[in-house]
């Protein structure tokens, strides 16, 4: 449970405490009173009718806060329905993509792992839909991964996901960008081809 969770959870607890309060009986409280300061000067039923709908009244103050604290909690925590969603959208979205590599990088080059983590949480954001949260989705490298083929254990809130990402060269050959030549003759740009599955569970 978050902080802002426990706080609404803490809220509604003090607005059944004075909703509470609210229903005490007035013969009740004129004898702890008396029991307390026998000399003290008696309330009268006015006081208690103003108490009770100020005990009421704070108590809806504090039922609406709740309310509109479980929607905040909710626009900012990722559940399991969410996060499933969003990273089989992702996964679907990645999967027979295409990308440019580095003009200077070779093959074994595997540079690309950390900039296609950044990749997957932007996607993973974009598919949550419009209850899941804008940030809080992470996608970390696996220690193991090589030059053509990365993991990456996704996770946001209790749940993890594992996308494993290939990268191969692209069948329709290299970029060559028009106009752009090299001291050997024509500067070619790699274009590489990712092919992308997701299973459940951390990598």
């Amino acid at each position: 449970m978050d902080a802002l969770t426990e706080l609404n959870v803490l809220c509604l607890i003090l607005s059944a405490v004075l909703l509470a309060m609210a229903c005490v009986k007035t013969d009740r409280v004129r004898a702890w009173r008396a029991g307390i300061n026998p000399a003290a000067e008696e309330l009268s039923d006015a006081s208690f009718i103003a108490a009770r709908v100020m005990f009421v009244a704070l108590a809806g103050v504090g039922v609406y806060l709740c309310v509109q604290g479980f929607g905040v909690s909710d626009d900012t925590a990722w559940d399991d329905t969410e996060l499933t969603t969003a990273v089989q959208g992702a996964t679907d979205a990645l999967d027979g993509s295409s990308g440019f590599g580095d003009i200077y990088a070779e093959d074994d080059d595997t540079g690309w792992i950390d900039e296609y983590a950044t990749k997957i949480e932007q996607e993973v954001v974009e598919h949550g839909g419009g209850d899941a949260p804008q940030y809080g989705g992470n996608a970390t490298p696996a220690d193991s991964n090589t030059p053509s083929e990365a993991r990456y254990t996704v996770t946001a809130g209790d749940s993890a996901f594992c996308m494993q990402v290939t990268r191969t060269r692209s069948k329709y050959g290299d970029y060559e960008p028009p106009g752009i030549a090299g001291g050997q003759g024509t500067v070619t740009v790699p274009s590489y081809d990712f092919a992308v599955t997701t299973s459940e569970g951390g990598c």
